[in-house]
């Protein structure tokens, strides 16, 4: 294909392929040209013009493809366009000819149809330049079109279109001929034709001014006959031609849109009233209509109706929503008025009314949701309440009259009934889009919306009610605070109305309607809600017998107001369940003799009664078994079973009684039937098997019977596969019009689902989003329901009886004819398909050979029937089968039949079925089966998908094929070649016009690129040419008109680019993506976004690129600014109104796209949306003027986005700037963001913006939007959290966002102050003080009590709300706590000016005298609060022990609603309590503070223990032992059972808190006491060290331990003092042994503290150094490691861990110190030994210093010295020395990497901190000083310095050197300190000797007074300090210095010198009053020399 990419044909090249390759080719050369074209010269193509001129012309006579022809024509175009024009007469004459031509051949129609795709593509691209050749070519083309076939009439109309387009006005002589051609196609029998038609119709009338003018009333009547048996997509197109050129009449008024003088003015009212008359009377009854017609006896089909209800919406799109809103009141009145009493043929019937009813929804939800702003909504939302008053009080005006019997017949209150039903569906729609922000449309009391719902619930009409129900169910779940109060209006309504059978029955809707809306509001309402509502619902029914108007309505609402009770949840329900059971068991006969007598007693009205009820009672338990699950207890479901039987068998006798009473119980029974169906199905099938047979009898007889006129079509695409859908009608699949197309796929004869049908679903949960609940009518949903029992029923029942029920269906098939027939064939396949998945899921069996001939037989029927659906159905079917009997000859049989009537069949339903079911057949087999099974399929699927006669044939056989594929996985390989070569020939050669062969393809190409998955990244030939077979077929289906193609097309490049990026083209993809997310067609864009979301995980920086690029060239044209792109088209794809799970898509997509920095130019644009917003609002702020300029709206990319979007834009930010931290830091350093801009503009980051972000922020936070207000919130708290430390440079000493505190502290929102208070961001006490008055009044809302607090919401809420107020108050108080603590601390190690600890002071100490206030009450709402917590933790078996009013903040009946609240806030006031209580010092200033002020009867000290025994009276001491035990109790609780939804935060709190708790000698004394309690503890904390990684968990978790060893040794050294002062001094020596070990030193574990303490700290020291581990250490083969360095955070671990084992000694007695020393020594040595490592300047790591310290205090201990363990200590000790020596011994002659000056350390503490006789033996003694002396002769100046200052036993080094630096000269000066050391240890005789040899070493140092003048200041350094030390040792040894000065005069002559000069050079020191003490040095040293 590489030579195909040429500006000229590769004719050699060519003439070497097959046919197949050479189609191929020249589709890919002419891919090539295009492009290839556009980016060369002028000149260049000139050259070469006529040669290419002439391959191309030769091309356009081989019979060119579909896509080929295309291109070809394109390909000419460019080459005109670029090249010289003067040949293109030529080319339009030969093009002219071949149209001419007589040839009628089908081996012809190729050529002349690319000659009249030239022909367009030519004008097109040309337009006037071609001059007035046009007449003559449009002329010819609409000539040849008189005897064209459909596909010539196709292409001729797309042709026609492109002309027009080219020429523009210029066309106008040929405008008329023209439109008389389209309008004969815009009626031709082929859809693709219309579809054309109306194409090239809307492409005339932008130039044809007659169109929309003199002939709008043809146009106008030509629309509605093509909607007439169209399909969608002419539907789609016809409507935009009519929408379109009737916004064309309306604009036409206005100057200048035209300039003829005859044009026709038309008004709006003139334009509404055709669109209505097209919807109301269709395409034969028009404004001249005859008598009949006007008198409406003519029906309208319902594509007319869908037609022109699309035509409104894109009418009223075309004119803008800024249209809509000037003129919403008009065409509200006209759209409402189509289903009024002035046109009652449109709702003559209920099946009208109902389809006509949900057209005009779709126009209002169209037009009004999807057009208008939210202030233009709530303008709106005003007019249709006006609208539903104005209805009203016509109502109320006919209802006034006395007469009874007229008020019910009355045709206006039936006629107007419909305009009320859809004014107030739209109005809860609005209402529910909206969400929040039509608070103020509520709370509007002109408009009085609330008021004209309620009024609307007593209506007549049934409709009407269950309307104004949904509407206040929207309210509710949109502005939850309206929930409750509706709830009491209008259970007070119900009440005081019960006489009104249209009051009971509407307000009981209404009552349901918002339960149902209650699991959509997270708050709730009051728990005691339920028992009004269940107190009420036996009242209505009680009651139901004394009226008989009413008895009916009130046992209607009765149980209607159960079921709904039951969706509010087991916490609820549980409370009434024996009401309800009870109610359950009387509601049917108890045998079946009362049965009978029932039936011999009752009367008509009394069963209809009867079957009301009964219906209702099967609906509230099944209600109850769907909502309450987990109260189905066996005891319960024994009292639920015992009805059952008698319910079944009143199905039984249903038959009999209906015979008697006739048609009145003919509705009931049906509800009946199906009400008991349900209940079964949810029931398990064991609840009622003794009633099988009867019940499989009744469902026979239901599905098969012969009155039945039911065409239940609907029910089937839930029976057939997913996949299988997508070749039937696009009516099945996801569309934006699926709304109302729907009702195409029932017929003209059958109803669509509506409300009225079933009352029940107005509370169900599975209503999706804010759509109106649409059950089907009961006679369908009958049938559906009997179906799918009859798959578990026919399951279970024994072989015998299933054979029974199967034969007794295939008789009644057989024994019915024609159109019934069809339909129990129908019933029957839902109810077999049904069967064997059940069967299938449930593992089960289908019983013997028997039992699978018949349902083969019934499957097999259809299969070959009419119906497609339900030969999908059967297909489906036929799968489960084979998966169900699982055997492979079965399998193969099935399979036979299919070939065997493949081979014989001809007709095209056969075809299609079968060759489907050999697709579906391997589908649930987890394979194809045998090799030749599938070479059989594949040959005889690829034969049926070339059959050209039948694009259907061809559509099943390609989609089999593609399930082939699937299956087959790599066993398909061997196939691969051929079978994409047939599928590039399809694609390049099927028509256009079989959009759904291509759709067939699309599938086919997709399972063949999943099949060859990442072997398409290889290079050989083979697998290259695959690839570029895949990526040609990819190109075809993206220039396929129809969608679904293009969203193949997307799919396969998707798939392409996941195995073989390198190979596709990302550029091209993007463009095709970013322009296709504007699609009209769902599909589409949901192939888009599925794909960008791969894409953008792949590579997000580069699909961005791409979309900016692609801005910047298409500018204008699909986006309004070039720095957005693929952003604002994401953006804008929120606004649509998608389902959830395209809105995540989106979402996923955008803030993966949002990596880059481009988003700040959303965050700008976004602000100042929200601005412009705002200003229009009034509320229009300071910084107006740097708002974006309103007027320019084209530069502003975001018009009035809506509060979900964004909702969404606060959203990304949070997500950029957390992104952003893991990012460069300059997004968190303003001084660098600054300094890196100016270097590179295009640098930008996220501290730049930050004035933008609070503004954003701070907008969101205060809009009207709830949802909006939360995330602007969050978005502030993430800013104040990530930016509180963020220094302002500007001004030293101060942070960035201190600018920025009014924006903060105006929100009354108290997190975001306990945030904004512990981010330390203010320093001023008063701006405190302003932002801690807001949580004062929170406090204060609290403190209130349970009756001040909100009844609009459950008690859970006001936990929430409690709740949330004290963690508040807790993270402040822990802040406040903190800082003064560090203030504290730094006051007393660091100095400081006076001015900043005032300051500092003053703010650490202000914010807890602020807090300090109010902490009283708090401390006691916090212990409360934790006591509860503490109850409702409890497990599952002390529930009885819990309170039974409650807790402090909970109910009893909220309590399981109250313990998320509790699990969110305990960690954090812990935290506060134990600071609290660490404040007191646990003593009580106040002793009545325990009942003070609390606003629950629980208090914080009661303990469970019942508060009505008031005697008893706790001491302090009591309360002090249950509030410690509180917090401890907690704690452990929490940290021993850790979850894996722990959060670090609650651990950390929880750690902390028992830190401070332990911080004070109190609880330090009842942990210390209670030995077992600190084991636990210890053992608890172990635990998390074990569970969590997190070292700042680690290490808090050792600070709890180190403060539990302390308490431990406290406690033992209080009992020694105690003894000790008991006993007297003189009983000493029979004192008894305190500590652990006691006389033994036996430690038991599991009893011993020391033994936990040790256990944990070996856990910690072994996971940082494994070495550690005597097992890895004393295995064979181990060599000594290298030392290594720890982490920062692993040192601080180890070090932690040293120091609590240095301190385990005290705690036991001398015997038990025993046992633990060499555990502790090993552990300290090893560490030492293992981190020794060398460091610079001969300092020491912080392991080896932490070791050391411990060795030091191990060493020091006062066991050590203990008469009991001396002995044993010295040993150990002494083995522990000789282990550090051992260390430090090379090994196998290896270099000592261990540093040496961690050694001599060491060994130094050993000798100093140990007695003489662990150190001053032979053998440890030698090796010491053997050590020290190696040292000294290292050359590390550091090490020798070192052990000249360490080493006490050995002798100087030769000094004779004199020091070169200041590391020789520390040498030299520690080397005298040794000397001198040696003097002072020697024995007396020895004194005079060392100081003999001591004297002249000194005095070899000093300087005469000339050479100190000249000396270096390291030589004068050394003078000054021997000098010194001469001066010292002197006058201590006199008689020595006077004999060795008297020995040698030269020794006597240098220091007489050196004091001379020294006393020179003091003298001529110059500025005497800064060196006042030289004088006293100086006669000092004077006087000290006198001693000669």
């Amino acid at each position: 294909m590489e030579l195909a990419h040429s500006l000229l044909l590769n004719e050699d090249a060519y003439n070497q392929l097959g046919e197949v390759q050479k189609a191929e080719f020249i589709f890919e050369w002419l891919r090539y040209l295009e492009k290839f074209l556009l980016a060369t010269s002028r000149n260049d193509v000139k050259e070469k013009q006529k040669t290419l001129a002439d391959q191309l012309l030769s091309l356009l006579s081989s019979s060119p493809g579909p896509p080929t022809r295309k291109l070809l024509a394109k390909s000419l175009a460019v080459l005109y366009s670029v090249g010289d024009t003067f040949s293109v007469y030529e080319t339009i004459d030969k093009c002219n000819d071949l149209i001419r031509s007589k040839d009628d051949s089908p081996s012809y129609l190729p050529t002349k149809l690319a000659a009249v795709v030239c022909l367009g593509s030519l004008y097109k691209k040309l337009g006037r330049i071609l001059g007035n050749t046009f007449t003559d070519t449009v002329g010819n083309i609409l000539k040849a079109m008189k005897s064209a076939e459909s596909q010539g009439r196709y292409e001729i109309m797309l042709s026609l279109q492109n002309i027009l387009k080219g020429l523009g006005a210029a066309a106008a002589p040929c405008h008329r001929d023209v439109y008389k051609a389209a309008r004969s196609c815009l009626t031709d029998r082929s859809m693709a034709v219309r579809c054309a038609a109306a194409k090239c119709l809307l492409e005339l009338q932008n130039e044809a001014v007659f169109m929309w003018s003199t002939d709008l009333d043809s146009v106008v009547t030509l629309c509605f006959k093509s909607f007439e048996g169209s399909n969608y997509d002419v539907r789609i197109s016809v409507s935009k031609l009519l929408g379109t050129v009737l916004a064309k009449a309306i604009i036409s008024k206005h100057p200048g849109a035209a300039s003829r003088q005859n044009i026709r003015r038309v008004s709006l009212e003139e334009v509404l009233e055709l669109l209505g008359t097209g919807f109301l009377r269709g395409s034969s009854g028009f404004l001249r209509a005859s008598g009949d017609m006007l008198k409406g006896t003519s029906s309208v089909s319902r594509d007319v109706r869908v037609g022109v209800t699309q035509a409104y919406v894109v009418f009223v799109s075309t004119l803008g929503g800024v249209w809509l809103e000037k003129n919403f009141a008009v065409f509200l009145s006209h759209v409402l008025s189509l289903v009024s009493q002035s046109h009652p043929k449109a709702t003559q019937t209920q099946i009208d009314a109902v389809c006509c009813r949900r057209c005009i929804s779709f126009i209002l939800r169209a037009t009004i949701g999807g057009l208008l702003g939210e202030k233009a909504q709530i303008a709106a939302a005003k007019d249709i309440c006006q609208a539903i008053w104005k209805l009203k009080k016509d109502v109320d005006a006919i209802l006034s009259d006395g007469n009874l019997e007229t008020r019910l017949s009355s045709t206006d209150v039936a006629a107007s009934q419909h305009m009320l039903v859809c004014a107030l569906q739209e109005l809860g729609n609005l209402i529910y889009s909206l969400s929040t922000t039509a608070a103020p449309l509520l709370q509007d009391s002109s408009t009085g919306l609330l008021d004209g719902v309620l009024s609307a619930l007593p209506h007549p009409s049934t409709s009407v009610r269950l309307a104004a129900a949904w509407c206040l169910h929207c309210v509710a779940v949109a502005l939850p605070a309206y929930l409750t109060p509706l709830l009491d209006r209008c259970l007070e309504r119900l009440s005081a109305l019960k006489s009104s059978p249209e009051a009971v029955t509407g307000f009981s809707f209404a009552v349901a309607a918002l339960l149902g809306a209650v699991k959509h509001c997270p708050l709730g309402i009051p728990h005691g809600k339920g028992k009004i509502i269940m107190m009420l619902a036996e009242d209505l029914l009680c009651s139901a017998a004394q009226n008989s108007h009413l008895s009916i309505q009130r046992t209607q609402a009765g149980w209607l107001l159960i079921a709904a009770l039951m969706t509010l949840g087991p916490a609820v329900v549980s409370h009434h369940l024996a009401r309800v059971l009870l109610l359950w068991k009387c509601v049917f006969p108890v045998s079946p003799s009362d049965l009978e007598t029932e039936k011999s007693r009752g009367d008509s009205f009394t069963w209809q009664v009867t079957l009301e009820g009964r219906s209702g009672a099967l609906c509230a338990i099944k209600s109850f078994v769907s909502h309450c699950g987990d109260l189905l207890t066996e005891e319960v479901t024994q009292h639920l079973l015992p009805p059952l039987p008698c319910a079944v068998d009143l199905l039984t006798q249903l038959s009999s009684i209906l015979k008697i009473y006739g048609s009145p119980l003919k509705t009931p029974s049906v509800v009946y039937r199906q009400r008991l169906y349900e209940l079964l199905i949810s029931l398990p099938p064991e609840a009622y098997k003794g009633n099988f047979c009867a019940v499989l009898k009744e469902l026979a007889a239901d599905l098969t019977a012969v009155d039945t006129q039911v065409a239940s079509t609907c029910l089937l695409p839930a029976l057939c596969h997913q996949d299988d859908l997508l070749i039937l009608s696009p009516l099945l699949q996801e569309t934006d019009h699926r709304f109302i197309e729907e009702q195409l796929l029932l017929g003209n004869g059958m109803a669509c689902g509506s409300l009225e049908y079933d009352p029940h679903s107005i509370y169900e949960k599975n209503v999706e989003g804010d759509s109106v609940p649409k059950p089907l009518p009961p006679a369908l949903s009958i049938i559906s329901s009997a179906a799918k029992l009859f798959g578990v029923v026919c399951a279970h029942v024994g072989e015998a009886q299933r054979l029974l029920v199967l034969e007794q269906l295939l008789s009644s098939m057989k024994h019915t004819k024609g159109a019934r027939q069809q339909t129990v064939q129908l019933h029957i396949v839902s109810a077999i398909s049904s069967f064997l998945k059940y069967t299938a899921t449930s593992k089960g069996s289908i019983g013997p050979e028997e039992i699978r001939r018949l349902v083969l037989t019934l499957v097999l029927a259809a299969l070959e029937s009419p119906n497609t659906l339900l030969r999908c159905a059967a297909a489906e079917a036929w799968a489960r089968l084979a998966q169900v009997v699982d055997d492979a000859v079965f399998t193969n049989g099935l399979a036979q039949v299919s070939f065997d009537k493949l081979k014989s069949a001809r007709d095209v339903v056969t075809r299609t079925g079968h060759s489907l079911a050999l697709g579906s057949l391997p589908r649930y087999l987890g394979g194809t089966g045998s090799s030749q099974h599938m070479d059989s399929c594949i040959r005889v699927l690829c034969t049926l998908s070339q059959d050209s006669t039948s694009p259907d044939v061809q559509t099943w056989a390609l989609h089999s094929l593609s399930l082939i594929i699937d299956s087959a996985g790599a066993l398909y390989h061997v196939h691969v070649e051929p079978t994409l070569s047939l599928i590039i020939r399809l694609l390049l050669n099927v028509p256009p016009t079989h959009a759904e062969v291509h759709q067939s393809l699309g599938r086919c190409l997709n399972a063949l690129i999943t099949t060859l998955g990442p072997e398409l990244q290889g290079n050989n030939t083979s697998v290259s040419t695959l690839r570029t077979s895949c990526l040609l077929g990819c190109a075809v289906m993206q220039d396929n008109p129809d969608c679904l193609v293009q969203a193949q097309a997307i799919s396969c490049l998707q798939q392409l680019h996941m195995f073989a990026p390198q190979h596709v083209n990302l550029s091209g993809l993007v463009s095709c993506l970013c322009v296709n997310l504007c699609s009209p067609y769902l599909l589409l864009r949901r192939a888009v976004l599925a794909c960008l979301r791969q894409l953008v995980q792949r590579g997000a920086a580069e699909v961005s690129e791409h979309a900016v690029t692609l801005a910047k060239d298409y500018r204008g044209e699909w986006t309004l600014g070039k720095s957005f792109g693929q952003h604002y088209v994401l953006l804008k794809g929120l606004e649509r109104q998608i389902e959830d799970r395209d809105r995540e898509w989106v979402h996923q997509a955008y803030l993966a796209v949002n990596h880059n920095y481009l988003c700040f130019l959303l965050i700008k644009d976004f602000t100042a949306c929200v601005d412009t917003m705002q200003e229009e609002e009034g509320d229009r702020g300071d910084d107006a003027s740097v708002l974006t300029n309103r007027s320019d709206e084209r530069s502003h990319p975001f018009t009035n986005p809506r509060w979900t979007t964004r909702v969404f834009a606060a959203e990304c930010v949070c997500r950029i700037i957390n992104q952003c931290e893991n990012a460069h830091s300059a997004h968190f350093d303003v001084a660098l963001a600054q300094e890196m801009k100016k270097s590179d503009s295009r640098n930008d980051f996220l501290v730049l913006h930050l004035a933008d972000l609070i503004r954003m922020a701070f907008m969101a936070a205060t809009d009207h939007s709830d949802q909006l207000r939360l995330s602007g919130l969050e978005t502030l708290l993430v800013v104040i959290r990530q930016f509180a430390k963020i220094p302002e440079p500007e001004f030293p000493g101060h942070v960035i966002l201190e600018q920025y505190q009014a924006n903060v502290t105006c929100q009354p929102k108290f997190y975001v102050c306990s945030a904004w208070i512990a981010s330390g961001v203010v320093s001023d006490l008063s701006d405190l003080r302003r932002v801690h008055q807001l949580l004062v009044s929170s406090l204060t809302k609290i403190q209130a009590g349970k009756e001040a607090l909100s009844h609009l919401y459950s008690e859970s809420a006001s936990t929430m709300e409690i709740l949330a107020v004290l963690k508040a108050w807790a993270e402040v108080y822990i802040i406040a706590v903190q800082r003064h603590k560090n203030h504290k601390q730094t006051s007393k190690t660091t100095p400081c000016s006076e001015d900043s600890v005032r300051s500092g002071s003053r703010t650490s100490a202000g914010l807890l005298d602020l807090v300090r206030t109010d902490v009283g009450t708090l401390s006691r709402l916090w212990l409360a609060a934790l006591q509860d917590f503490a109850l409702l933790t409890l497990p599952s078996e002390f529930a009885s022990q819990l309170p039974v009013e409650g807790g402090a903040f909970y109910t009893a009946e909220t309590s399981e609603n109250a313990k998320v609240h509790y699990h969110s806030s305990w960690a954090l006031i812990l935290h506060a309590a134990a600071l609290w209580l660490t404040s007191t010092g646990f003593v009580v200033a106040d002793p009545d503070e325990e009942v003070a002020n609390l606003s629950r009867p629980v208090t914080p000290t009661s303990m469970c223990q019942d508060s009505s025994a008031g005697a008893l009276v706790k001491s302090p001491e009591d309360v002090y032992t249950d509030r410690f035990h509180l917090i401890l109790g907690i704690s452990v609780e929490f940290l021993c059972s850790l979850h894996s939804d722990a959060t670090m935060e609650s651990i950390t709190a929880c750690l902390h808190a028992l830190q401070a708790l332990l911080e004070i000698p109190w609880p330090r004394s009842q942990i210390g006491s209670d030995q077992d309690l600190g084991i636990e503890l210890l053992n608890v904390l172990h635990r998390v060290i074990l569970t969590r990684e997190s070292p700042s968990i680690q290490l808090a978790s050792l600070d709890v331990v180190r403060q539990v060893i302390c308490a431990a040794q406290e406690h033992v050294k209080e009992k020694r003092r105690s003894a000790e002062v008991d006993d007297g001094a003189a009983e000493k020596e029979t004192l008894p042994e305190f500590g652990e070990g006691k006389d033994t030193g036996g430690l038991v574990p599991g009893k011993s503290l020391v033994l936990a303490a040790l256990e944990l700290c070996v856990c910690i020291l072994v996971r940082q150094l494994p070495e550690l581990n005597p097992e890895l250490t004393g295995s064979p083969g181990v060599k000594d490691a290298s030392p290594q360095s720890l982490s920062e955070d692993g040192t601080r671990l180890v070090s932690a861990a040293l120091a609590i084992l240095a301190e385990l000694p005290a705690l036991c007695s001398p015997e038990g110190s025993i046992s633990i020393l060499p555990t502790i020594l090993y552990l300290t040595i090893g560490v030492l030994r293992e981190t020794a490592v060398r460091l610079p300047e001969g300092q020491l790591s912080p392991t080896v210093a932490a070791s050391l310290q411990a060795l030091k205090g191990v060493l020091s201990s006062p066991m050590a010295r203990a008469e009991k363990s001396r002995a044993a200590w010295t040993v150990l000790l002494q083995s522990a020395l000789a282990t550090v020596l051992d260390c430090w011994n090379p090994v196998d002659g290896t270099h000592q990497e261990r540093d040496e000056v961690s050694l001599l350390t060491a060994i130094t503490v050993f000798i100093l901190s140990t007695g003489p006789e662990v150190t001053t033996i032979p053998c440890l003694q030698k090796r010491c000083i053997e050590k020290f002396k190696t040292a000294l002769q290292i050359k590390d100046p550091g090490v020798s310095r070192d052990t000249c200052s360490r080493n006490i036993f050995g002798p100087s080094q030769n000094l004779s050197l004199k020091p070169e630096d200041t590391n020789e000269l520390h040498i030299f000066q520690e080397s005298i300190k040794v000397l001198e050391a040696l003097v002072t240890i020697a024995e007396e005789q020895h004194r005079p000797q060392l100081v003999a040899c001591l004297l002249p070493i000194l005095i070899s140092f000093l300087l005469d007074e000339n050479a100190l003048g000249s000396a270096t200041s390291i030589m004068r350094r050394l003078h000054d300090f021997a000098l010194q030390n001469l001066m010292q040792i002197g006058p201590q040894h006199s008689s020595v210095f006077k004999s060795v000065m008297a020995s040698s005069p030269t020794l006597k002559a240098r220091l007489e010198a050196a004091v001379k000069g020294n006393q020179e050079s003091v003298k001529v020191k110059p500025s005497p009053s800064k060196q006042t003490k030289s004088p006293a040095k100086s006669s000092s040293i004077q006087l000290k020399t006198n001693f000669l």
